[in-house]
């Protein structure tokens, strides 16, 4: 079910995207090589407690995963595209890195994501990471009150195509608002002036990721961690974002 949001929710919802965005910061920062995911893991769930949150992941047990996930923040790396569960892997000079963050704070969650390149970072990996995070961009741009859903997912698909990527659509942007995954479902690819219209107090995740080779996935034996079929490298972006008369408000905004 699709539910709009008040601007005094809206309002409440702030929280959680600043502690998102704060704990995105952090485990960026703190990323480096010689790092463990593990370590990462550690300093989200540190700060988890410290806040007084409560995290969507530990306990997150949907049909696509093997087991609850048990870890508290995403890790995926080079060719681990989305679900990267952390395990003892210590980085390395080059790798590509994507951290995927979500909690509730006094019951409002915030979701987001973000991808670097670990010391100097391959060329074409870097490109990638400046696709996906110009397609969030532009997937925000597009999310204005009176389009449609398509507009917001042909904006992040036209990126991806002009830099000769394809998309997979299995997986995807999300309703966010008192549970991490809800309605809507937010592709990114589609065609403009079709779909959902787009309403003040929609609130919803952005979330484009796509890999250098393919489009296509499969579940790593750990029985969460999504992989490109071919082994090429992934990116992934993503924001929780309020629609408003006044346009969208992007609720995890990081300082840096």
């Amino acid at each position: 079910m699709i539910e709009l949001r008040t601007p005094a929710e809206i309002e409440q919802m702030r929280p959680a995207g600043r502690f998102v965005a704060s704990v995105l910061e952090a485990t960026r920062d703190a990323a480096g090589v010689g790092v463990n995911l593990l370590e990462l893991d550690a300093l989200a769930h540190d700060m988890i407690r410290a806040a007084g949150a409560e995290s969507c992941y530990i306990d997150y047990h949907p049909s696509f995963g093997g087991s609850p996930f048990g870890k508290v923040i995403c890790t995926s790396v080079n060719d681990a595209a989305l679900h990267g569960l952390p395990h003892d892997y210590r980085l390395r000079e080059g790798d590509l890195l994507s951290l995927d963050f979500a909690a509730s704070v006094d019951g409002w969650v915030a979701d987001s994501a973000l991808t670097i390149a670990i010391g100097e970072g391959d060329p074409a990996d870097l490109a990638l990471i400046e696709t996906t995070s110009a397609a969030l961009d532009a997937g925000i741009a597009a999310a204005q009150v009176g389009k449609r859903m398509g507009d917001v997912s042909s904006a992040i698909g036209d990126v991806a195509h002009d830099a000769d990527l394809t998309v997979n659509l299995d997986f995807g942007g999300h309703g966010v608002g008192r549970v991490m995954h809800g309605d809507p479902h937010v592709p990114n690819d589609g065609r403009r002036r079709r779909g959902l219209p787009l309403k003040a107090g929609l609130v919803f995740a952005i979330e484009p990721w796509f890999m250098l080779g393919t489009d296509e996935i499969y579940t790593d034996e750990d029985g969460w961690t999504l992989r490109s079929r071919d082994g090429s490298h992934a990116a992934h972006f993503e924001h929780t974002v309020a629609l408003t008369a006044e346009g969208p408000i992007v609720l995890t905004a990081r300082s840096s």
